[in-house]
Parts: structure tokens; C-alpha cells; sequence
């Protein structure tokens, strides 16, 4: 038996400046359409657009740590939006935010998969996001990797894109 998922329900991240990340993910996930249901000194929570981001301040005595996206742990996650034009606009949004790194502005990436377009930027923490528009039925769809008469999956990916040695 295998089960499909609905996507990913909330993502939880710890920060340790809640004084610079804390507005930002609010109005990030404001400008996303969603809601704040939860918002304290330490604490906000988003709901909306099917996912919840909840962002809270790291305790004291771990708070100096930053993140590290070369460390064990989370590299970065991508939100998956509806249209190029939508990560434009995200795009616009976070370039008015400070205290963000540009990792890199709006680019095609078919390398990793046909039609690939996205932003990738880290929040006032480093924590890395990025954004994607992926046509069709992407690597599931006729030509993708994973479709009918597909190549299958790759062995290799990075900076030339998915590849097979």
C-alpha cells in the first residue's frame, strides 16, 4: 500500500532574530493571502493559500546560533506558485523587504525540469526560500524524467541541472 500526500500542511521554522524575521514572514505571508492566526513577541502563524507557516524565536541560550543551510538539516524549501507572474510579483514583494539576501532573481531553470522559473532569497536569518512556476505536469508530464517513456530518474543534479553519469 502507498498513500499520496496533499501537500505540506505547515513548515515550522526557528529564528533567532524574532525582532527583524517575525515582520517579515507576517507580511510575506500576508502578500501570500494568508492570515495570521497566532502572533506574539516570539511567535507568529500564518494560514492560507493550503499551508501554514509558523516562525518562532529560538530560547535564549540557542538564539546566537544562525542557520546554516550547510549543516545537518533543512537546505531550503520552494513554495509553488500558479504562474511566472506570480513569482514576479513575490519577487517585487521581498526586493522592498531589508535585511534579505538576493540569492537570485527571477531565471529559467529547465536544466532541473522544463519550463522551471524561480527566485531564491534568504530571510533576515539566512534561511533560504525560493519560489517556483513549473508548467504542466513538470517531470510527471510527456517528456519529464518521470513520464511515460521518460529517462527516469537522475543520479547527479547541481548546477548543470539533473543529469546521468
Amino acid at each position: 500500500m502507498t498513500v499520496e500526500v496533499n501537500g505540506i500542511a505547515h513548515i515550522a521554522l526557528t529564528v533567532s532574530d524574532c525582532e527583524r524575521c517575525l515582520p517579515f514572514w507576517e507580511r510575506l505571508c500576508h502578500f501570500l493571502e494568508m492570515k495570521t492566526l497566532i502572533r506574539n513577541d516570539t511567535t507568529i502563524y500564518c494560514i492560507g493559500s493550503r499551508t501554514g507557516i509558523l516562525v518562532s524565536g529560538a530560547p535564549t541560550d540557542k538564539a546566537s546560533h544562525r542557520f546554516d543551510q550547510d549543516t545537518s538539516g533543512l537546505h531550503h524549501f520552494c513554495f509553488r506558485a500558479r504562474s511566472e507572474a506570480d513569482v514576479d510579483a513575490i519577487y517585487e514583494h521581498v526586493l522592498k523587504e531589508d535585511h534579505v539576501n538576493i540569492v537570485h532573481g527571477p531565471e529559467d531553470g529547465s536544466r532541473f525540469a522544463a519550463g522551471y522559473y524561480s527566485i531564491l532569497f534568504e530571510d533576515p536569518d539566512g534561511i533560504r526560500v525560493e519560489f517556483n512556476y513549473v508548467p504542466g505536469q513538470g517531470h510527471f508530464g510527456a517528456g519529464g524524467r518521470l513520464g511515460t517513456g521518460g529517462r527516469g530518474p537522475a543520479d547527479q543534479y547541481g548546477d548543470s541541472g539533473l543529469t546521468n553519469t
